[in-house]
Parts: structure tokens; C-alpha cells; sequence
């Protein structure tokens, strides 16, 4: 049976356990809520490691004062069913005064530097302190040998890297594909608020960045590209914060640059916000 911890000591005490056993730990960090592309970071976390953590914990540093943290969907027991169905061996239910004994207001915050500030950071001032704040936290508490991440939230993915090269964090991060529905639109906990007008509106996202790919491919200037893009979103119904072709360090790539780049968008469909991105090579 799947282990539900949720005190410190014993997440410790289970993860030193199987660390004395030889045996290796993987984390998924999840906000709970979970679907089938949470279930595949366990599945990959689980080639890499005998013993899988998934922790649960929807974390109110990230969210900023006018987003959905107060409605972000909660579903811990049926989360738990799923993991256990998947064969995860434990699930991390830290409380927020476990994570934040002094609260999310006095806590000691994480900032990392330049990738923080643009596009998702630049449209959600301190998304990614809250996010590079709980993650460090729960690599600490954890103390896994390696972490999995999405690449569906690309910009997160970097800035987790950043940060556990420049804290040197003794762990591995593992990157999982993008997990899609038949109709392109990732995978998202965030898809559910759609309405079903808004849901059949969505795929406009994953299409769009294949029309920008196949642009940038033929040689297309990353603007003309970028404002095709926008005005393709907005003609779908979608209201797009940003449209951008990037290097995968995220700084922008010069008028016919070849290499590996990467698209990304975010958009909103009535009070929802979704991001997506596709990596390519020009």
C-alpha cells in the first residue's frame, strides 16, 4: 500500500529507510489535482528510481493576489487512489504550516536571478520566487536523488535548473515530456474551468504553435513569426499575454538563427489561463 505521510519526521525517517537500503528516491512535486500527465512523470520518475515520492501540496507562494489559489481544485483522496493505482510509493501531504512555520508572509523566499523576470515572470511578478521557494523546500525535505519536472511548464524547468546548479542540491532533474488530449491541447489541471465552448476553442493553442515551428523552419523573422502567432490566437477566440519564439535558454534568437529554439504561449479563455510551448529545431 502507498505510505500517506504527512509529518516530517517520518518522510525522513521513510526516505533514510530506503536510502540505507541502497535503494534510490525520485520526487514528483505535484499541486495535487492530479491527471494522466502526472502519472506519467511517476511512470518516468519510476525508470530511474525503485522508490517514487509524489508530494501534494498547492502552494500559496506562487499564486499572486487576483490568481486562483482559493479555487484551485483539491482532490487529495482521489489523488492518492491514483498514485497508489500507479504504484507510487509514498505521497508528501505537507500542511502550509509545515512549509511555512512563520506563513507564506514572513517565509525566507528563493530568487533566481534574469530567467525569473521574463515571460511567465514578467506577467506574474513572483510566480517563480514562490515556485524556486517551495521546491527548494520540499528537495530539503525530501531529500530525494532525483527530481521530475514537465516540460509543459518550460520556463519553471529552467529555473529549477538554475536553481539546484547554484545551490549545487545533490540531486538529478529529470525532464518528462509534454502529455497531450487526442486534440493537441496539454494536459493541465487548469483545463476543467474551461467551459465546453472555451474547451473546443483550446487545441487553437497547440495549432498555433505548430504554425509557428513550420514558419521559423521556412525562415520566417522571429517578429513576423511572433505576430502571425498573436494574431492567430486572437482570431480563435483566445486573448494571448505572449506569442515568442526563444533559444532554449530562453533569450531571443537573431532573424534566420538555425539551432534548437522553442515556442511558447500564453493565453487566457475566459478566466483561464493556459501555457504551452513546442521545441524545434530551424
Amino acid at each position: 500500500m502507498i505510505r500517506v505521510l504527512r509529518e516530517l519526521p517520518a518522510l525522513r525517517a521513510q526516505v533514510r529507510a530506503w536510502h540505507a537500503a541502497g535503494e534510490r528516491v525520485a520526487l514528483v512535486p505535484t499541486m495535487g489535482n492530479l491527471h494522466a500527465g502526472h502519472h506519467a512523470l511517476v511512470a518516468l520518475a519510476r525508470t530511474h528510481a525503485p522508490r517514487v515520492v509524489a508530494s501534494i501540496f498547492v502552494n500559496p507562494t506562487q499564486f499572486g493576489p487576483h490568481e486562483d489559489y482559493a479555487r484551485y481544485p483539491r482532490t487529495p483522496e482521489q489523488d492518492i487512489a491514483g498514485l497508489e493505482a500507479i504504484g507510487c510509493d509514498a505521497v508528501w501531504l505537507p500542511t502550509v504550516e509545515t512549509m511555512y512555520p512563520d506563513g507564506p508572509a514572513q517565509c525566507v523566499r528563493m530568487h533566481v536571478p534574469g530567467i525569473s523576470d521574463v515571460l511567465e515572470g514578467a506577467h506574474r511578478p513572483g510566480h517563480f520566487d514562490g515556485v524556486a521557494t517551495v521546491v527548494a523546500r520540499l528537495f530539503l525535505q525530501v531529500q530525494p536523488d532525483l527530481a521530475v519536472f514537465g516540460r509543459k511548464d518550460y520556463q519553471q524547468l529552467a529555473v529549477i535548473r538554475r536553481l539546484v546548479r547554484d545551490l549545487a542540491f545533490p540531486l538529478e532533474v529529470v525532464d518528462a515530456p509534454i502529455v497531450r488530449e487526442p486534440d493537441g491541447l496539454a494536459m493541465s489541471s487548469r483545463n476543467q474551468y474551461l467551459s465546453p465552448a472555451e474547451r473546443a476553442l483550446a487545441p487553437a493553442i497547440h495549432r498555433t504553435l505548430q504554425a509557428m515551428r513550420a514558419a521559423a523552419q521556412a525562415g520566417q523573422a522571429p517578429a513576423q513569426v511572433e505576430a502571425q502567432a498573436r494574431a492567430a490566437l486572437e482570431a480563435a477566440g483566445l486573448a494571448p499575454d505572449y506569442a515568442v519564439l526563444r533559444r532554449p535558454d530562453l533569450s531571443e534568437p537573431a532573424p534566420g538563427e538555425r539551432g534548437p529554439q522553442v515556442a511558447l504561449i500564453a493565453a487566457r479563455l475566459g478566466r483561464t489561463r493556459l501555457i504551452d510551448n513546442l521545441e524545434f529545431e530551424a
